[in-house]
């Protein structure tokens, strides 16, 4: 795999059929810091930039992102109006709303007449007229719990003309369904990878069955994510291909369907490279199938 290949070796997938990306995207989550939110050393302002920038240059044009994604000295939408706007016309932004963060960083969770100041939050801070996809991200408390309610609201401004997409993420598959009798639904964004709970790897099924997107984050994330860390297998594959074992899961979790997109997200341009670059990876069938009964 060439450092410069480009995100275009993975394949597109349309969303909503008529927003096509590229299946490795980029998550900006990590942009801010060392670690999420104000869990580490805020990262380095130019370097953040730099990183975004070079990501549009690889091909990505699917950014993943959300209001609450900040710490005390930078804040990840900003990031990426500085870095990119006036926005390529394929670049889409998708967005998340629900949880949200005050001032201090303390947690909120809106009720349904407070989604629209969370979508126009993300509005002015990325400077655009309409957010292209809007996840609505279910707290964990509420996994289960009926969602319509906020999916309604969020489809109100979608009629506005505020959200062009809708999405769900931190769903069940029953979720899924509740929040597609209430309004068009074109992506799942779930935590997945490889040794994801089999309830997952149904959902990716059934949203491929459906023509949805599946979405997944955590895909190279190890331990604390309830994941295995890399073992013997993952280590074995990327030998095999010279490849890291970050790239395998990006390979691996990618060849799961074409409707399987990726956001791994980094604030390193070597690890953007890479990320980018595994999207050209292609693992045998044997290989996929030697990682997936690593799976649960």
């Amino acid at each position: 795999m060439s450092p410069h290949t480009t995100a275009a070796a993975a394949g597109t997938w349309r969303l909503g059929g008529d927003l096509p990306v590229h299946r490795i995207g980029f998550g900006a989550m990590r942009l801010t810091g060392s670690a999420p939110f104000d869990q580490g050393v805020p990262s380095d302002r130019e370097r953040s930039l730099g990183v975004l920038r070079r990501a549009v240059e690889l091909g990505v044009n699917h950014i993943d992102t959300a209001a609450f994604y900040f710490s005390s000295t930078r804040s990840a939408n900003e990031l990426i109006n500085r870095a990119l706007a006036p926005y390529p016309d394929d670049l889409v932004i998708t967005t998340k709303v629900w949880p949200g963060r005050d001032p201090s960083g303390a947690w909120w969770w809106a009720a349904p007449g407070q989604l629209r100041g969370q979508v126009e939050e993300n509005l002015r801070q990325l400077g655009r007229d309409h957010l292209d996809v809007v996840n609505l991200r279910v707290p964990p408390s509420r996994r289960g719990s009926s969602i319509a309610e906020h999916v309604g609201a969020l489809a109100e401004l979608r009629q506005a003309g505020l959200i062009r997409h809708l999405g769900l993420s931190n769903v069940t598959g029953e979720q899924l369904a509740e929040g597609r009798a209430v309004a068009p639904v074109v992506c799942v964004q779930n935590a997945y990878g490889i040794g994801a709970p089999r309830e997952e790897q149904e959902l990716v099924r059934q949203c491929g069955e459906l023509g949805i997107a599946f979405v997944p984050f955590f895909a190279i994330a190890g331990s604390g994510r309830g994941y295995q860390e890399n073992g013997a297998e993952v280590l074995a594959v990327a030998r095999a291909h010279g490849a890291s074992p970050a790239q395998v899961r990006l390979a691996w979790t990618l060849q799961q369907g074409p409707h399987v997109l990726a956001i791994p997200g980094t604030g390193d341009p070597v690890h953007l490279a890479e990320n980018v670059a595994a999207g050209a990876l292609r693992l045998t069938a044997a290989e996929c199938a030697l990682l997936s009964r690593t799976a649960g």
